[in-house]
């Protein structure tokens, strides 16, 4: 299994609409093949920081999800709410 983890910087007038767009499609990102659980996570000190944190079976199912029409109109409609370019993360336990 690998976590990824993506922090997105939003503009602070955004933010509502970034949360509206994940909270209406995060049941598409779990539901797909290899994915087992995905989150939200908003930092403490930085209203506007979010992290994605989901867990793919293997490197090949996140890969599958990136490649996806699913992907390409969640990202399309979030990576133009962005102030910042986003960081991504790809990691395993230890």
């Amino acid at each position: 299994m690998i976590i990824r983890i993506v922090k997105m910087q939003f503009d602070p007038e955004k933010v509502d609409a970034f949360q509206q767009i994940f909270h209406a499609n995060k049941h598409r990102i779990q539901e797909f093949s290899g994915c087992n659980q995905v989150d939200l996570l908003r930092d403490i000190t930085n209203d506007n920081v979010f992290f994605t944190y989901s867990h793919w079976e293997d490197t090949e199912a996140l890969e599958n999800y990136r490649n996806s029409d699913t992907f390409r109109d969640i990202w399309s409609k979030t990576k133009v709410l962005f102030n910042s370019a986003p960081e991504a993360w790809s990691v395993k336990k230890q």
